[in-house]
């Protein structure tokens, strides 16, 4: 099919980037068919219908986000959806599967090995000052062991494909990763919007995961065959309180905050018009400073005072465990080739992007005169924030990150600028389809006999022309993903 029947719009193939629709002769790739048949068929007039309708169905459904830059107690945003969908062909999701479960296994084994006999450092793969100087480094996990030696028991890995055409690892995440509950209200919303593209397309299902997410939380309940599991949320001003109220409907579990749960002799249990209920396993979506004011932050509110004591006495599990962050450290990251090598035994799958750590005294000279040519990021910040894209600053931008780094080295660490694959987006005002950047935020479950990664994930897109940050906080959108 020639590209400019696609949308009834010219749509030319990208010069800098891989571009997942088209080839660089401006052919559609041959898994795009079946969609780009059916887009052929509408008008203008259609896409401003589907867009429309899906922001009703979002809007209906409270499907949203905050966003504290514009107000202190967060301003309630429609997460931006995009209606054209992102395709991964089966041979390519088998490739990225492999790659995340070897990935999150290999974070799993190096966790235990840091919080245990910490062999890693002993043999000088990982330097010890690099561990011991994060903050995420928690001494109250020595030698502890959780249920089913799990720590990371859910993992989002980042992924972005180069304009190699290559698959590259940008980041992990295995504290509190969110999105998944957008990838789950971004099918359903399709659905609604275009019935037909999905019996042309038949991409796999993804509709169990709050089935496959319970069914891991009870596999790691300390003892108990009938185990009482909660979401434990900061609240109503958290950004991803519609993921927290929505994954505790979806498993049919209870939505709790720090307030909702006591300890009483090391056993955690949950106040309820019924009187008190014994829990077995909390999903956390707490930071670790916030989850017990008696033991990190004392002036939490919204943790639960002693509930480290009842965890540490193997009475409660927590998900994902505490201390968990120290892995996904942006400076830890550039080490994973060879934490992979050496907890697996095999080499990468997925590709790690070059990472330059400002702690080091070579790397870090090489950074201060290549700015221009990186991208700057703060090992321990999230949703885009804190990063600097050398080849958008001016002068005296760069003077100013060139002294943030030298005043905190072990704080940064630089990438080369990647070229983010592109996919056709409808542009809201333009009634157009032009080119975006995009990634893919994939999400791997680890149980204590279970295994499991949600096909496709959540693909983010760069709403802005050029822009290479797709977090929703950064005004970023979203995408179907579908693996056929």
């Amino acid at each position: 099919m020639e590209h400019n029947k696609f949308f009834n719009f010219e749509y030319q193939a990208s010069s800098e980037n891989y571009d997942e629709f088209v080839s660089s002769d401006n052919i559609v790739r041959a898994h795009y068919d079946p969609l780009s048949a059916q887009f052929a068929q509408y008008k203008t007039e259609h896409y401003q219908k589907f867009n429309e309708e899906a922001k009703l169905v979002f809007f209906n459904e409270g499907i949203t986000f905050a966003v504290y830059s514009d107000n202190p107690l967060g301003s309630e945003k429609i997460f931006p959806f995009d209606f054209i969908p992102r395709i991964i062909p089966a041979n390519e999701w088998n490739s990225i599967e492999k790659g995340i479960v070897q990935r999150n296994r290999a974070i799993n084994e190096f966790l235990k090995d840091l919080y245990h006999g910490k062999k890693i450092l002993k043999d000088g793969i990982v330097p010890k000052e690099l561990i011991y100087s994060s903050a995420n480094m928690l001494s109250v996990m020595e030698g502890f062991d959780p249920i089913g030696g799990i720590y990371n028991h859910i993992s989002g890995t980042d992924i972005i494909r180069h304009s190699d055409g290559e698959y590259y690892v940008l980041e992990d995440n295995v504290r509190c990763p969110s999105g998944v509950s957008y990838v789950l209200a971004n099918r359903n919303t399709l659905k609604k919007t275009l019935p037909k593209l999905f019996s042309k397309c038949q991409p796999q299902p993804i509709i169990n995961y709050p089935e496959k997410l319970l069914e891991m939380l009870q596999s790691v309940s300390p003892g108990n065959s009938h185990p009482n599991c909660v979401v434990l949320s900061p609240g109503m001003y958290n950004s991803a309180y519609f993921e927290h109220s929505f994954l505790a409907q979806s498993m049919g579990v209870e939505l709790v905050e720090g307030r909702d749960l006591f300890v009483k002799n090391d056993v955690v249990y949950m106040k309820t018009i019924h009187g008190s209920q014994r829990v077995h396993v909390i999903y956390r979506r707490i930071d670790d400073p916030f989850l017990d004011p008696l033991l990190f932050n004392p002036d939490s509110v919204l943790g639960t005072p002693g509930l480290m004591s009842a965890y540490l006495a193997g009475n409660v599990t927590l998900v994902n465990a505490p201390g968990t962050g120290v892995a996904d450290d942006k400076a830890v990251y550039a080490y994973m080739p060879e934490i992979i090598k050496y907890y697996v035994g095999e080499e990468q799958i997925l590709k790690n992007v070059p990472t330059y750590r400002c702690g080091e005294d070579d790397d870090l000279k090489y950074v201060l005169e290549n700015i221009e040519k990186l991208v700057v990021k703060p090992v321990d910040e999230s949703g885009g924030y804190g990063i600097s894209i050398g080849n958008t600053l001016s002068k005296e931008q760069i003077k100013e990150v060139q002294l943030q780094i030298q005043q905190n080295r072990r704080k940064y660490i630089a990438q080369p600028i990647m070229s983010l694959s592109v996919h056709p987006t409808y542009i809201e005002g333009e009634d157009t389809i032009d080119a975006r950047h995009i990634d893919l935020r994939t999400f791997c479950l680890l149980g204590k006999s279970t295994e499991y990664v949600l096909p496709g994930g959540l693909t983010r897109v760069a709403l802005k022309k050029g822009n290479l940050i797709v977090n929703s906080s950064q005004g970023g959108g979203s995408k179907d993903t579908w693996v056929i």
